[in-house]
This record gives structure tokens, C-alpha cells and sequence, in this order.
């Protein structure tokens, strides 16, 4: 089961990494200013979160392989439209939809692990899903550059495009996992507005601290470089300290899976949330090298054992009917918090400085390692 679970995973974070670094690089060669190429390059964020609820809705109606392959077809036209664009709009076009497309395979990947392995393995299912697809992301940077040497910035889309189509391919040749009893249903499906009524206690509580692990995360990729550079590091001090986070970061998914499966959610959700927190609130206290990598480290510690426990969380909180609308609305939490992590930083350094709002960011990680201690079930998950 490792490739039709994981190969997918793999090959969607690279081509996502491939591309990330040449979006505004490519919006810049089309006369695009430096504001609206940053908006542009958010365009994924915001196609992914603006679809969450259809991604929901397309994945419980037409099934998880079929999404999943769909997806992938999307990503690949997006691709095309950013390859041949000819003005900034084309290529926003293309960013968009790619943002689209990763909504719902996403989903439909989730969704499909789920019914692939037991509810005993389910953490380390879903962790090595998250931590697999970080590792995409990681190396489909160096991927991309390598094509880009030879033929310029459409060597990142190219990369992508192949990695995308390869992970449509995979997903196509794997086998169903719902139940047949599921797939003859699926027409029958729970509205999304009875799913939030009916579970509007899940999501006001266990889903307020996703939102806040959830800006948590995002805002540290913001962190990291505004720290290095307030502290007058060069960028290749900045690049390494970052480099040497993320493979912090993705060493250490699978055994936070396997502390979840055996001992329960509560044993790495907590640790996670204070770990980034505090580690971010200590950032301002850094005034070199040393201690802002020690810091740096922890955060990407904490960030790393916190692989999959959104989706693990969803996972556990999902109801037998409706799972896959439950999961649609989980996600778009998710997604909020990720959009509003970085907003709430740089709002609040424009108001009082850097040093204040990472410290405040870091104080989200307290709330959120609060919620849990609240309403995180205490013991593993035998059976669903």
C-alpha cells in the first residue's frame, strides 16, 4: 500500500515545491509590481481555502480515486495556463486553480487513507501522509532548479507539471478503498449545513485549536527569515538556519504518529503547541546566531511531531455519515487559521514591532495547547 497511499503524497508536494519559488518571479517578468506578484503567489492559499466546501461535496458525490485523478488533470491545465501565460491574469488564472485543485486533492487523499488502513494505525497513517508531502515540498525546490538552469523559469512549472500528472497516474491505478456499501450511498450524502449544526460543538471547540495551531504554523515560515534579518544575518545564513528547520522538521513525523497511536492524540497535540509557542515567544530573547537556531530548532521540532494532527483529529472526530462534508468544514478551519496567521503578525509589527508580534503569534500556541488539554480525548483510538 506504501506507493498508491503515499506516492501521490509525494509527488503533489513536489510539484507545489517546484512551483512556490517561481510564481512571483514569474509574475515580475510579466510587469506584474511587487505587491500584486506577493498576491498572486497567494493564490494557491486562497483557491484552496475558497474550496474546501466544494472539495467536500465533489469527493463525497464522485469518490476519493476519481477526485483525486480529477484533481490532478486540473493541476496540470492550471500548469499549462502558467507555462504559456502572456499576462499577469493568465498566470493568476493558472495559480488559482492550482490552489483549486490542491483543495481537493488533499481531501480526497485523506478521505482515501482513512478507509486504507486501520483505526489502530491511523495516527502514523496520517502523519507520514503530512510528513511525506512536507518532503515533496522540500525537494521539489531543488527539482525545479535544476530544469530552470536549462530553460528558464518554466523549468519550475514543467517539474510540476510532470510531478502532478504522476500523481493523477498513481492515483488512477490504485485500488478503491470505501466500502461498497459507502459507494452505493453516495448520493444520499448529508447536507454540509446539517454536518455544521449537528457537530457545531466539534468545531467550536476541538476546531478553535486547529485555527490557532494552524496560524501557529503558518506564521513561522514567516518568523524564521523577518528574525534572521532583523538580527543582520546574510541570506545564506538565513537559507541554512531555514534548511536546517526543515529537516528538523521532517525527521520526526513518524514516530509523533506512533506516540499518538499508542499512548493518544493528547501526548504529541500538547508538546507540539507548547513547544512552537514558547519557542516563538523566546525568539525575541535571541540576540545571535546561537540562541536564535536553538530557538529555531525547537520550533521546527514542534512543528515536525505536529505532522498529521489536523487531519488525525478530523479523522477521530468524523461522524460515519457525512465524514467526508465534516472533513470539508475541518479543513476550511484549518485554512483560516493558515490565512490568518501571517496577517495577525504583520499586523500587529506594523502597530508595535517584529520582536512584539512574534511574541503575540507565540502566544497563540498557549491557547491552542489550552484547547487541547480541554478536549483532546486522553486515550488512543482502538476502533471507529
Amino acid at each position: 500500500m506504501a506507493v498508491p497511499a503515499f506516492g501521490p503524497s509525494i509527488l503533489y508536494g513536489i510539484g507545489n515545491g517546484a512551483i512556490l519559488p517561481v510564481i512571483a518571479l514569474s509574475a515580475r517578468e510579466l510587469d506584474a509590481s511587487v505587491a500584486l506578484s506577493g498576491l498572486i503567489v497567494s493564490l494557491i492559499g486562497i483557491g484552496s481555502l475558497v474550496s474546501n466546501i466544494p472539495a467536500a461535496l465533489i469527493t463525497s458525490r464522485y469518490g476519493e480515486k476519481r477526485s483525486m485523478v480529477g484533481a490532478a488533470a486540473l493541476s496540470v491545465v492550471s500548469l499549462v495556463l502558467c507555462i504559456f501565460a502572456v499576462h499577469v491574469w493568465m498566470l493568476a488564472t493558472g495559480v488559482f486553480l492550482v490552489g483549486v485543485a490542491a483543495s481537493v486533492f488533499l481531501l480526497a487523499r485523506q478521505t482515501y487513507l482513512m478507509d486504507a488502513v486501520p483505526a489502530y494505525m491511523r495516527a502514523r497513517a496520517l502523519s507520514t501522509l503530512g510528513g511525506t508531502n512536507r518532503i515533496g515540498v522540500f525537494v521539489g525546490p531543488f527539482a525545479g532548479a535544476a530544469l530552470i538552469h536549462f530553460i528558464g523559469l518554466q523549468g519550475g512549472y514543467w517539474i510540476g507539471l510532470a510531478a502532478m500528472a504522476g500523481a493523477g497516474l498513481i492515483a488512477h491505478l490504485a485500488p478503491e478503498m470505501a466500502p461498497p456499501q459507502r459507494r452505493s450511498d453516495r448520493h444520499a450524502k448529508p447536507r454540509v449545513q446539517d454536518i455544521a449544526r449537528d457537530h457545531a460543538k466539534t468545531f467550536l471547540t476541538l476546531g478553535l485549536g486547529i485555527l490557532l495551531v494552524s496560524a501557529l504554523r503558518s506564521s513561522r515560515q514567516v518568523v524564521v527569515p523577518l528574525w534572521a534579518d532583523h538580527l543582520g544575518l546574510g541570506a545564506t545564513a538565513a537559507s541554512v538556519i531555514y534548511g536546517l528547520v526543515a529537516a528538523v522538521d521532517m525527521s520526526v513525523f513518524y514516530p509523533a504518529g506512533t506516540v499518538m497511536d499508542r499512548f493518544g492524540r493528547i501526548w504529541v497535540a500538547l508538546p507540539s503547541a507548547l513547544l512552537m509557542g514558547l519557542s516563538l515567544m523566546l525568539t525575541p530573547l535571541s540576540t545571535g546566531v546561537t540562541t536564535f537556531l536553538l530557538f529555531s530548532l525547537i520550533l521546527g521540532f514542534g512543528n515536525g511531531i505536529s505532522s498529521g494532527i489536523v487531519m488525525t483529529l478530523g479523522a477521530d472526530a468524523a461522524p460515519a455519515q457525512g465524514r467526508t462534508e465534516f472533513l470539508g468544514i475541518w479543513r476550511l478551519i484549518a485554512d483560516i487559521g493558515n490565512s490568518v496567521g501571517p496577517v495577525i503578525l504583520a499586523g500587529i509589527t506594523a502597530i508595535a514591532s517584529l520582536a512584539v508580534g512574534v511574541s503575540a503569534i507565540g502566544t497563540l500556541g498557549l491557547g491552542a495547547a489550552a484547547v487541547f488539554w480541554k478536549w483532546v480525548p486522553r486515550k488512543p483510538t482502538a476502533s471507529h
